[in-house]
Order: C-alpha cells, then sequence, then structure tokens
C-alpha cells in the first residue's frame, strides 16, 4: 500500500468551505520555452514576442496548460496537503494572460465531498483561483480529487 502522511488531511479531516493559500511561483521565459518542448505547442504566441505584441501583449504569453500545471504543483507544494491518491477531473478556465514575469499564487476552497463505494476512499472537489502578482485572476476552476479515508 502507498504511503499515506498522517498530517496530510485525510477524507474525515476535511469540511467544505475550508480554503488556504498556495505559495507562489514566478513564470519565466525559459517555463514557457521549457513548456513549448514539452507540449510541442509552439503556437507563435508562446514563442514570439514581436507576435504577441502584434496582438497587444507584452511578449510572450504563458499557454493555458501551463498555468493549470503550475497550479496543480502549487497545490502539491502548499501548507494544506489532502491525502490524495489521484486527480479525477478538471474544470478550467482561462481568464487573463500569464506572462513571463509574472508571479502566481492561488487560493484553493474546498466546495464539495462525498463517500464513495469503498469505505478507504472519499472524493473532494476543490476551487482554484489563481492570481498574478497584481491580484487579478487569471485562471479558475476546479479539481475533483480521490482522497484516503482514516478506516
Amino acid at each position: 500500500m502507498a504511503e499515506v502522511h498522517d498530517d496530510w488531511l485525510h477524507y474525515d479531516d476535511i469540511e467544505e468551505g475550508l480554503s488556504w493559500e498556495t505559495g507562489g511561483i514566478t513564470v519565466t521565459e525559459a517555463h514557457i520555452l521549457a513548456f513549448a518542448g514539452l507540449s510541442g505547442d509552439f503556437y507563435d504566441l508562446h514563442v514570439d514576442d514581436d507576435y504577441a505584441r502584434s496582438l497587444g501583449f507584452p511578449g510572450k504569453v504563458a499557454h493555458g496548460l501551463l498555468g493549470l500545471a503550475l497550479a496543480d504543483g502549487l497545490k502539491n507544494r502548499a501548507r494544506v496537503r489532502l491525502a490524495a491518491i489521484v486527480s479525477m477531473n478538471w474544470r478550467w478556465t482561462f481568464t487573463a494572460p500569464i506572462l513571463a514575469g509574472d508571479r502566481i499564487a492561488a487560493t484553493i476552497r474546498v466546495i464539495s465531498k462525498r463517500p464513495t463505494r469503498r469505505p478507504e476512499r472519499g472524493i473532494v472537489t476543490v476551487e482554484f483561483d489563481l492570481r498574478n502578482g497584481r491580484g487579478e485572476t487569471v485562471q479558475k476552476g476546479e479539481n475533483d480529487m480521490m482522497v484516503h479515508r482514516r478506516v
């Protein structure tokens, strides 16, 4: 059986409405270009400053999925940790650009939970508000996670 840390919140410890702030990460041009290489998404908006400026942006715009991936990483490094088994579903909205140099952080809030047929597991849904250093929401959404129960 996989190791479950006792200090992580199990399904039984989690209350709807619980919320916490993550730490932050500064998105760099290196993040954007590395993500282009990993994903194969070399769309000009992400790799060509002149093209991005022609659309009214100050420079390259991070991939939306890079923002989502970083949000998940921030969740997994936050001071509040859920005893998650697996991420099951994402419902996500990209509301503003993430630019190289932006420091992003999230507020996470538990919006629902439900048991499963298996007594050692439950489903928890958390809501994200991912903001840049200016306090603007750049992405938001929900994540359903399967979480260990204390049995």
